[in-house]
């Protein structure tokens, strides 16, 4: 069930013209981790992609829910982005993480995370 890798990716850090510490998501500053012992499965039926239809675009927003195994606690921040099957996902929200019930550890981490297209 958690047989699945994901790649996080992290922005790095610049100073913009006001004197202002931005993220950078050049390739050259971002840093990458792979994460394994991941389950990913789409959101709940009604919420597996939504779209949006104007004059301009066609908007599709697809979104999965992702599970840490038991007794991990990966370092995956709401401000990062998860790379999967080829494709770049925004985490959506922030990441909870579920205590053991018996220690103060983590049992797994929980998140959201989405892809718009359009």
């Amino acid at each position: 069930m958690f047989n699945q890798t994901a790649v996080r990716v992290r922005a790095g850090e610049k100073t913009d013209r006001g004197g202002n510490t931005v993220p950078d998501w050049s390739a050259s500053a971002v840093s990458r981790l792979s994460v394994s012992g991941l389950n990913i499965q789409p959101n709940a039926p009604a919420n597996v992609a939504s779209e949006t239809v104007d004059e301009q675009r066609d908007a599709v927003i697809t979104g999965y829910r992702v599970q840490s195994a038991e007794g991990t606690s990966p370092d995956i921040k709401a401000t990062d982005r998860i790379e999967w099957r080829g494709q770049t996902f925004e985490v959506d929200g922030e990441v909870a993480t579920w205590p053991d019930l018996f220690t103060d550890t983590p049992h797994h981490i929980e998140f959201s995370m989405v892809r718009a297209t359009g």
